[in-house]
């Protein structure tokens, strides 16, 4: 099935690439941009982005690798019991003169 009409890429080209970059580096974090990388084109006008999505997220080499799961945006490991306590910020109101 054509899933990007504009570049012409297929379902199955979607998955062959995710397959591919997954035994290349299992612990890649595999994104539409890199799938379009992987096939040699790019993103056209993004409507077919919800069915580009959904067929990634068909492929069962698409979950991201144990390892990379308890990576913080740092990238230190977190610790899955470590609660964080909500911040809430109140505006501040300035005072009209």
């Amino acid at each position: 099935m054509i899933v990007c009409h504009c570049t012409n890429i297929s379902d199955t080209e979607i998955r062959a690439a995710i397959d591919w970059m997954r035994t290349a580096d299992p612990q890649a974090i595999i994104t539409p941009g890199k799938v379009y990388h992987a096939l040699g084109k790019s993103a056209d006008c993004g409507g077919c982005m919800p069915l580009f999505l959904d067929t990634m997220r068909s492929s069962d080499n698409l979950e991201v690798p144990m390892q990379l799961r308890t990576l913080s945006a740092d990238g230190t490991q977190v610790n899955a019991a470590e609660k964080r306590s909500k911040v809430r910020r109140k505006s501040k109101q300035i005072a009209a003169a």
